[in-house]
């Protein structure tokens, strides 16, 4: 197994790593909207928040040398579910044409009071 950090995505906030290479998988913790420099919530808007949180799993992915179009499975967990349709709007302009499997759930609370966190499996294997 591999640990991936890249100081293009914000440190963990508490005892785990950004990524883990597990054979040809890389899994991504969850990410949330914190600028990686300042470590601070970007806003209290949820599209800002989910294109943050986007960024910071696509910079984790990139630094283990692999693309969004290679994550097989996202997982989105949301404060409020009445987000959904404004969260899908920004996820989609990340995958664009390729969609992976996806789960979204809402909880009843977040880390540092933020509105989605996001987490990623991609697989690494050049087919």
């Amino acid at each position: 197994m591999k640990v991936i950090n890249t100081e293009k995505a914000p440190s963990a906030v508490g005892p785990y790593v950004q990524g883990i290479i597990a054979g040809d998988f890389l899994y991504v913790s969850g990410q949330i909207p914190f600028d990686p420099v300042t470590m601070q919530k970007v806003s209290e808007n949820v599209k800002d928040q989910t294109r943050r949180s986007l960024e910071n799993v696509k910079a984790i992915i990139e630094n283990a040398g692999a693309t969004l179009q290679q994550v097989v499975k996202c997982g989105v967990f949301l404060k409020n579910m009445d987000d959904f349709a404004a969260v899908n709007e920004v996820y989609g302009e990340y995958f664009n044409n390729w969609r992976p499997t996806r789960s979204c759930v809402e909880v009843a609370r977040l880390p540092k009071g933020v509105l989605i966190e996001i987490e990623a499996i991609a697989y690494l294997k050049k087919d």
